[in-house]
């Protein structure tokens, strides 16, 4: 017959089994508390280093950057062309012409004696001349042309130019507070016989060039300037302008064979 051992349970071994048996839980308990301090701290220090570089972004943000400023832009100053003069709301050469070949480049007949002028003139034929034949009168007043010339196809006004009608010349007079007072403001301020010179307030500068007559005589430097216009006039002539001693612009019909000055006008 087996023996059965009862071990009484006393309080002391009692207490020991039960601190064998709690020791692993408190242990457990303390590692899981300890891992979730770990993670909250790990998150708030995240959470903290966001919201750092989010500051920055707001300043840039709450100050635009300034634009440079543009300075104003000036208007261009438009330069009058060498040459020109502008008058109202005309653009006339400055001088009168002096050329001696047509627009397309075919040379302009020079009559220098008499009978060569009459010559051309019955015939029809363009011609030019200086005044007395002297070359130093074409370098001050250019060259006097009869009216053949003036109105030949091929064109004596230089590419860009235009040769003055009737209606051109008015206009200039009108810009000028007509005929009566147009005279003296076209006139040059020297160079006129006898005093009668003008102010040249249009900057005109119209010069007593003379003229040359039909028959071939030279008449008139000092005293007279006369330009053609393209305007045909009473039979066998033509419209011209002229400044004389008298402060107005004056026009006439002259036969078309004369020597006269020509200035040219630019239009559009």
């Amino acid at each position: 017959m087996k023996k059965t051992f009862t071990i009484p349970l006393t309080g002391t071994f009692a207490i020991l089994l039960v601190c064998s048996c709690l020791l692993p839980c408190q242990q457990l308990v303390g590692q899981t508390g300890t891992t979730k301090t770990v993670q909250k701290t790990a998150t708030q220090t995240k959470t903290a280093t966001t919201q750092k570089k989010t500051v920055p972004v707001q300043k840039k943000a709450s100050q635009p950057q300034k634009k440079p400023s543009v300075p104003p832009v000036k208007p261009a100053v438009k330069v009058p062309e060498e040459g020109t003069v502008k008058i109202g709301l005309q653009i006339w050469a400055a001088s009168n012409l002096n050329v001696i070949t047509f627009r397309n480049g075919d040379t302009i007949p020079e009559a220098k004696t008499n009978e060569e002028w009459i010559a051309a003139g019955k015939a029809g034929k363009p011609a030019w001349c200086y005044y007395n034949n002297d070359p130093k009168n074409g370098q001050k007043y250019g060259r006097l042309y009869n009216w053949f010339a003036v109105t030949d196809p091929r064109g004596l006004a230089p590419k860009g130019w235009s040769l003055p009608d009737a209606a051109d010349w008015n206009q200039l007079a009108a810009q000028l507070g007509g005929a009566g007072k147009a005279g003296d403001k076209l006139k040059s301020s020297g160079g006129w016989a006898d005093g009668f010179v003008g102010t040249n307030e249009s900057g005109f500068n119209g010069l007593p060039g003379g003229y040359r007559v039909e028959n071939g005589t030279f008449r008139n430097l000092g005293s007279i300037g006369t330009w053609w216009t393209t305007v045909e006039g009473k039979p066998g002539t033509a419209v011209d302008y002229y400044l004389g001693q008298r402060g107005s612009l004056e026009s006439s019909n002259n036969p078309k064979t004369s020597g006269e000055s020509v200035r040219c006008i630019r239009k559009n």
